[in-house]
C-alpha cells in the first residue's frame, strides 16, 4: 500500500512540476526569440533608411561598409535588393532569394520574408528558438513605405548565442524542477509513512491475533486522528475478544479438569464391581459401560489438551525438527511392530531448525502416528519424510498405504470430533488432528491432508524456519 500511495503522490507531483516548468521554459524561449527580433529589426530599419537615401556612389559605398561591418561583427548575411531582384549591396555568404520566390509550401523562409517586405510588411515574427534550432533566422525590412517601396533589406542571422541562452536557462529550470521534485518526494515519503504507520501496525496486530496471540495490540500512536481513533477501538475490540475467548477456554479447561476426578472415581468403582458380577448379559453391559467411561476420559483429556494449546501461554522457540522426528519414530516403532505395521523414515537430515511451540513436532507427529496405528490395516506401511521446502519451511510428511478417506471427507479431518462413518467404532475422541492442527497454526505453520499415491492418506506439517 505504501508503494501505491507513493507512486500516486510522485506521479501527481511530477505532473505538477512538468505543468509548471514546461510553460516557463516555453515562455522564456519565446521571450528570447522576441528579444532577438527586436534587436535585429532595429538594425534592419537603419539599413533600410540608408538604402532609401542612397543617391550617389558614395551613398552606396557607405551602405556597403555598414552592412560589411555588421556581417563581420555578428556573423550574419545582409543583402539589399530592389523590386526587380537586383542586388544593390551585399555582405556575408547567404544568397539573396528572388523576389518572386513565392509563399507556397515549398518556398524558403528567406523568400517568404522577402516577398512580405516587398509588399511593405516588416518581419513581425520568428520561429521560437530552441536549444536544437533553428540555426538561422531571417529578418526582412522594406525600403520605403506603402506604395513607395523600392526594395528590401534581407538579414540572415545566426542564433547560436540566443540558443545558448535558452539552453542555459532551460538547464537552470530543469535543475530547479529536479530539486523541487526531490524535495517533494521526500515530503511525500514522510507523509506516506506518517499515514500508513498506524495501518501497518494494525495489520501486524491483526496477523498476530489471527495466529492466536490474543495479547497482541496496535501500539502506534501516530498518523491522522481518524486512524488513532481506529487504533483505540481496535485495541478495545481485541481486549474484549481476548476476554471472551479466555473465559470460554477457561470454562472448557476447568470443566475438563473438574470432570476427570469424578470420572476416574466412577471408572475405579466400576472396575471394583466387576468381580462381583455373574457371567452373562450383565457383565457384558458392564464391560461396555466401562469402555464408554474410558472413552469419555480420553475425550476430557483431549479437550483439556486443546484448551491448553489454544490458550497461547507458550511462545514459539527454536528447535530441531530432525531430532524430534528421530526420537518419536524410535518411540513408536515397537507399537507399529506389535500392530503388524512397517514404519520407515527417509530424507532425515542431521539437523533441521524450525521455530514453533515447545515440542510441536513431537506432539503433532504423535497424533499422526497414533492415527496411522488406528486406521491402517495390518501389513500396511507408514512412511515419514523430512525435507526443507524451496520457501525455507521445514516439512514433515506422514504417508500410509491404508484405505485413506474419500475426497469429500478430506476437509473434515481437522475439525473437532469429526470422524468418517466407517470409523465410528474405532477407539478415539476425534480431537487428535484438531489438536495437531491448532499446534501447527499457533506455531506459525499449517497442517494439510491429501490423498497418497497410489492409495492411502498423506498429512504434511509445515513449520517456519528459525
Amino acid at each position: 500500500m505504501r508503494r501505491r500511495l507513493l507512486a500516486v503522490l510522485l506521479v501527481l507531483m511530477g505532473a505538477a512540476t512538468l505543468l509548471l516548468c514546461l510553460p516557463l521554459a516555453d515562455a522564456y524561449a519565446r521571450g528570447r526569440t522576441e528579444h532577438l527580433l527586436l534587436q535585429r529589426r532595429s538594425e534592419a530599419v537603419r539599413f533600410a533608411d540608408l538604402a532609401e537615401r542612397m543617391r550617389t556612389a558614395a551613398d552606396r559605398h557607405e551602405l556597403s561598409d555598414e552592412i560589411e561591418r555588421y556581417a563581420q561583427l555578428y556573423g550574419a548575411s545582409v543583402a539589399v535588393v530592389d523590386t526587380a531582384g537586383g542586388t544593390l549591396a551585399r555582405a556575408g555568404t547567404a544568397p539573396a532569394p528572388a523576389p518572386d520566390g513565392g509563399t507556397g509550401p515549398d518556398s524558403s523562409p528567406a523568400a517568404d520574408a522577402l516577398a512580405r517586405a516587398l509588399t511593405g510588411r516588416s518581419t513581425d515574427r520568428l520561429p521560437a528558438l530552441r536549444p536544437w534550432g533553428p540555426a538561422t533566422v531571417v529578418v526582412a525590412e522594406p525600403v520605403g513605405r506603402d506604395e513607395r517601396v523600392s526594395g528590401a533589406v534581407l538579414m540572415t542571422l545566426p542564433t547560436a548565442a540566443a540558443r545558448r541562452d535558452v539552453t542555459v536557462r532551460w538547464s537552470l529550470i530543469a535543475v530547479g524542477a529536479s530539486a523541487a521534485f526531490a524535495a517533494a518526494a521526500l515530503v511525500a515519503f514522510g507523509i506516506a509513512r506518517w499515514l500508513l504507520r498506524p495501518v501497518l501496525d494494525l495489520d501486524r496486530a491483526v496477523g498476530r491475533l489471527t495466529a492466536g496471540r490474543l495479547q497482541a495490540r496496535a501500539v502506534s500512536d501516530t498518523g491522522p486522528p481518524e486512524l488513532r481513533h481506529l487504533r483505540r477501538h481496535f485495541n478495545t475490540m481485541a481486549q474484549a475478544l481476548a476476554d471472551s475467548l479466555g473465559r470460554q477456554r477457561d470454562f472448557v479447561a476447568d470443566a475438563s479438569h473438574q470432570l476427570r476426578n469424578p470420572l476416574a472415581t466412577l471408572v475405579l468403582q466400576m472396575e471394583n464391581v466387576e468381580p462381583y458380577l455373574a457371567p452373562g448379559p450383565g457383565r457384558t453391559e458392564h464391560a461396555r459401560a466401562l469402555d464408554e467411561a474410558e472413552r469419555l476420559e480420553e475425550l476430557l483429556d483431549g479437550l483439556l489438551a486443546l484448551a491448553r494449546v489454544e490458550s497461547g501461554t507458550a511462545e514459539p522457540c527454536e528447535q530441531d525438527a530432525a531430532r524430534a522426528v528421530r526420537e518419536r519414530v524410535a518411540a513408536w516403532r515397537p507399537v507399529f511392530r506389535d500392530a503388524g505395521l512397517e514404519l520407515t523414515v527417509h530424507g532425515l537430515p542431521d539437523a533441521l531448525g524450525v521455530r514453533a511451540l515447545p515440542d510441536a513436532v513431537g506432539r503433532v507427529l504423535d497424533a499422526l502416528l497414533d492415527n496411522a496405528v488406528k486406521f491402517v490395516p495390518g501389513g500396511g506401511r507408514v512412511e515419514v519424510g523430512v525435507r526443507r521446502s524451496a520457501a525455507g519451511d521445514a516439512v514433515v510428511r506422514v504417508a500410509d498405504d491404508g484405505p485413506g478417506v474419500t475426497p469429500d471427507q478430506l476437509p473434515l479431518l481437522m475439525r473437532r470430533f469429526a470422524r468418517s462413518p466407517e470409523h465410528q467404532n474405532v477407539r478415539g475422541s476425534g480431537l487428535g488432528l484438531a489438536i495437531a492442527d491448532e499446534i501447527a497454526r499457533t506455531s506459525g505453520g499449517r497442517l494439510t491432508a491429501g490423498a497418497n499415491t497410489p492409495r492411502g492418506l498423506a498429512v504434511e506439517l509445515r513449520l517456519p524456519p528459525p
